[in-house]
């Protein structure tokens, strides 16, 4: 049985040393080659990171990978469920520090992760109610959803004259600093 480290950080100015002094001080033995460092966005789900790619590559039945807290995993529930799924069935033990070292793949460690992964479910339905709640109060208040239009409708219906004498979309677009599908939809709007 062999155990690695994985700590990540998501920018330069950031350290990794108190994620590995945290993970010795749990009583894991890692030696400095099967430590992995990495500096990236939690945003980018654990097997698109360079650097976890290569330790997965690493990794073999048997072996365990400690990190101090999910979030090092990934940012959502499910991104982390999904990589902890993953390296269960490569036979790869995951412990995280931050739920008191448990070993996520154990049973006990996937009861932990069904919990979590129903808390993120239930708080992005929470978060999809609230926007469409406010979505709605807005629009019940006259207020304009969206971004506010390009070309003012002064300008929309210049721009429909000038079609119509025969300047090109291309040629409006430089004249008002818009793109070309902005005057086709000024365009449009006339057909409307």
């Amino acid at each position: 049985m062999r155990t690695f480290a994985y700590t990540r950080v998501s920018r330069t100015e950031l350290a990794t040393s108190n994620q590995i002094e945290e993970i010795k001080a749990a009583g894991f033995a890692v030696q400095k080659q099967r430590i992995v460092e990495e500096t990236i966005s939690g945003s980018t789900e654990a097997f698109k990171r360079p650097l976890f790619s290569k330790l997965v590559d690493r990794l073999e039945s048997g072996d365990v990978l400690v990190v101090t807290k999910l979030d090092r995993l990934g940012r959502s529930a499910l991104d982390v469920r999904s990589t902890v799924e993953k390296l269960a069935s490569m036979g790869v033990r995951v412990h995280c520090l931050q739920l008191g070292g448990a070993d996520l793949t154990s049973s006990a460690g996937k009861l932990i992760m069904g919990v979590l992964s129903s808390m993120a479910e239930f708080e992005r339905d929470l978060i999809v109610e609230r926007t469409q709640a406010g979505l709605a109060r807005a629009k019940a208040e006259g207020k304009q959803l969206g971004r506010k239009p390009s070309l003012s409708p002064q300008e929309q219906q210049k721009v429909r004259n000038a079609l119509a004498a025969g300047v090109s979309v291309s040629q409006l677009a430089r004249d008002h600093g818009t793109s070309r599908a902005t005057i086709l939809r000024a365009k449009e709007a006339s057909a409307a």
